[in-house]
């Protein structure tokens, strides 16, 4: 009977997605350089063997982190705002705080860290450049078919869409302090401005 046990990965206690999370971590707070596989297990206490259960190589967990980054901060945003039955202004809102939120998988990381780690890493990478690329314009067709739902027209949707991502990303790439009440109050303005209408 024994030899029909399935197979146990070492340190089992921890599975693939924890070591992507801590690499997501160490990409914050290092840069990509700093995602390595040795310093990884020592800051995990785990061992080299327990990495190699989970991925081929450093380029595996790279591939995953980024995977995960994509998955978190775009698609699973998306898919947040898509179950919500609301107005189109309404879901914009929703949108809206859910970008500039903290991730209840990534707590203490809504200050953009982790999106300014990626990209400074396209810099040196065609790869990843052409996946922030893509990121980059998945969000903003999502964000400007919101627009249109709303009444603009292709032209001010876009233009408005525009407005609302590069403010994100900019206030990210600076990092603008501020604490959760005035965020959210500023949230509510910007909001209030990219949808007024001003052709009265």
């Amino acid at each position: 009977m024994e030899k029909n046990k399935k197979k146990k990965s070492p340190d089992a206690k921890l599975g693939r997605q924890d070591w992507i999370n801590a690499g997501l971590m160490v990409l914050a707070e290092g840069g990509v350089e700093a995602v390595r596989i040795e310093p990884l297990a020592k800051r995990m206490n785990m061992t080299k063997g327990s990495f190699y259960w989970h991925f081929k190589n450093r380029n595996d967990l790279l591939d995953a982190i980024l995977a995960e980054w994509v998955e978190l901060d775009t698609n699973g945003i998306i898919k947040q705002v898509d179950q919500i039955d609301a107005d189109p202004k309404t879901t914009l809102l929703y949108l809206l705080e859910l970008a500039y939120a903290d991730n209840e998988f990534m707590p203490g990381l809504a200050d953009g860290r982790i999106e300014n780690a990626i990209r400074a890493w396209a810099k040196t990478d065609q790869k990843v450049a052409e996946l922030i690329a893509q990121v980059d314009q998945k969000r903003l067709n999502y964000t400007k078919a919101l627009f249109l739902k709303i009444g603009f027209s292709e032209a001010e949707a876009l233009v408005r869409a525009r407005l609302a991502y590069y403010s994100l990303v900019g206030e990210l790439t600076i990092g603008v302090p501020t604490n959760q009440a005035h965020r959210s109050a500023e949230i509510r303005m910007q909001h209030a401005i990219l949808t007024s209408n001003i052709n009265g």
